[in-house]
């Protein structure tokens, strides 16, 4: 196990977001579960905590009601080598949920992801800062990413 890992209160959803993360990244794992004993809290058997891996990064999954949401004060970076993969992940993570300004997400269980071609951060960290400055401009008239208009902005200084 992580030293420090990830964990995510679902309010009565870490089943079905678990089910629908393993359909969205490839090579999920799922790992152990731990249900509601007779002592509770819940229901004996109801699904308490749900362990996956998504590239390699552990994660739990709480599942009890609350009334705790997700906010953008915790987010989660899918590096995408190149358009295709943002798309990807732009597509099936917005699906039901909401896109976001800058390359955000919130997806339909509430758990915000930032979308982000390796590209935007080489040239957001260009060493020539007219670069990094057209190309932070070009970031902030976007939802998803284009990766093709943010070469365009940075080519035309």
């Amino acid at each position: 196990m992580q030293k420090v890992s990830p964990f995510l209160w679902f309010n009565g959803t870490a089943e079905k977001a678990i089910d629908f993360y393993s359909t969205v990244f490839p090579g999920t794992k799922i790992g152990k579960i731990m249900r509601a004993s007779s002592a509770g809290p819940g229901p004996e058997g109801q699904v308490l905590t749900i362990g996956f891996e998504l590239f390699g990064q552990q994660f739990t999954a709480l599942n009890y009601p609350s009334d705790f949401r997700f906010t953008e004060a915790v987010s989660f970076v899918v590096d995408c080598k190149d358009q295709a993969e943002v798309d990807y992940y732009w597509d099936c993570l917005s699906e039901g949920g909401e896109p976001r300004d800058c390359g955000w997400v919130r997806d339909k269980f509430g758990v915000f992801w930032q979308i982000t071609p390796t590209r935007l951060i080489d040239l957001m960290t260009d060493p020539d800062p007219n670069i990094a400055a057209r190309a932070a401009t070009a970031m902030m008239t976007m939802q998803k990413i284009d990766i093709a208009r943010l070469e365009q902005a940075c080519a035309a200084g």
